[in-house]
């Protein structure tokens, strides 16, 4: 296919904004109500309560990975002391919001033929930029550039994404609606930034998570996190582009890929988190014993403070960080404990 063209996806992928897009799609001609480019093969619809549902199998994977997304939520909150936690806590919210979206215009909550269905796909496509662009920052909060967790990292992140999200979802619209130079003839400017850019964001943060394990810590046992996200996602974009049809019709058009593809993006999520999870460390977990309680410090590769004696108590540096200055330990002074911030 020529560069920009999206006619070769939308044959093998049943994608919504394929419906919006080609030489019949229902934006450039309003007079048709037909599909834009139909793919050679989808999942079949179901009728509940008379109502229609398309991609039964996608809906139920993406129900479990809102699921999956409140825990991982839950579990970050958690680790209050925990570096790049806001962060990735902005990451998890879009891609929980970028799946409810998916939901709708994928299982035809909002039909193909409303007048809303471009703007809702539109959303859905700004949201993919922004989720992919919010996963680059959150690579480059390792390396210290900038202190994570203030008002600047935040705000950084999210103006600059909501950027990525504006551009995206503007270029979406004027395709899908035929305003100014775009229409659903003309997709590059949709093409870029839908697979160009986002790519790119990706393969940074790959790299940069590679360069940080293997430069800056200690611990190469993260790599194997990276690998196998990498390898998800990777897996999911080639059974949604390329098998999507032949898995459709060796499963009598039950599933295609887009489920194979909703489903390797959770799992690939899950691996981004469980490589957070891995490096970060929260500062201090207590031991109770029969007499005292026994401050227990986990190692952690991405624990930086360094430390010194003193005749009465240890002294911990690095406290200018809300997630690195919070450790506390009772110490026993022969009479009493006494309780000291370190």
């Amino acid at each position: 296919m020529g560069f920009g063209d999206l006619d070769l996806i939308c044959d093998h992928v049943p994608a919504p904004l394929c419906s919006l897009v080609g030489p019949y799609g229902s934006a450039g001609n309003p007079a048709i109500t037909s599909a834009g480019i139909q793919a050679q093969c989808y999942s079949r619809n179901i009728s509940v309560a008379n109502t229609i549902i398309f991609q039964t199998g996608n809906a139920f994977i993406s129900i479990g990975s809102l699921g999956m997304v409140g825990v991982m939520v839950f579990n970050v909150r958690a680790k209050y002391t925990a570096v790049g936690r806001k962060e990735l806590l902005q990451f998890l919210y879009l891609f929980g919001l970028l799946t409810i979206f998916s939901l709708l215009v994928d299982c035809g909550v909002v039909p193909p033929a409303s007048k809303a269905y471009p703007y809702f796909v539109a959303v859905q496509s700004g949201l993919t930029s922004a989720t992919c662009w919010c996963l680059m920052l959150n690579g480059f909060v390792g390396f210290q550039l900038y202190e994570d967790g203030t008002n600047f990292s935040i705000w950084t992140l999210r103006i600059s994404t909501f950027c990525s999200f504006a551009l995206t979802f503007v270029i979406s619209l004027f395709t899908f609606k035929s305003w100014g130079a775009l229409s659903p003839t003309n997709t590059t400017a949709l093409f870029v930034v839908l697979y160009i850019i986002n790519l790119i964001a990706v393969v940074i943060y790959a790299v940069s998570q590679v360069i940080l394990v293997v430069f800056t810590l200690q611990d190469l046992w993260p790599l194997g996190d990276i690998a196998l996200g990498v390898f998800f996602f990777v897996a999911g974009q080639v059974l949604l582009n390329v098998f999507s049809s032949t898995l459709c019709n060796h499963m009598k058009h039950y599933v295609d890929g887009l489920m194979f593809a909703t489903f390797c993006n959770i799992l690939t999520v899950m691996m981004i988190y469980k490589y957070w999870d891995s490096i970060t460390r929260e500062d201090l977990e207590f031991g109770v014993g029969a007499n005292a309680v026994i401050p227990v410090q986990r190692a952690a590769p991405w624990d930086g403070k360094e430390y010194y004696d003193d005749d009465q108590s240890n002294i911990y540096g690095n406290e200018g960080s809300e997630y690195t200055g919070s450790f506390y330990a009772l110490r026993n002074t022969g009479s009493a404990y006494q309780l000291s911030r370190e």
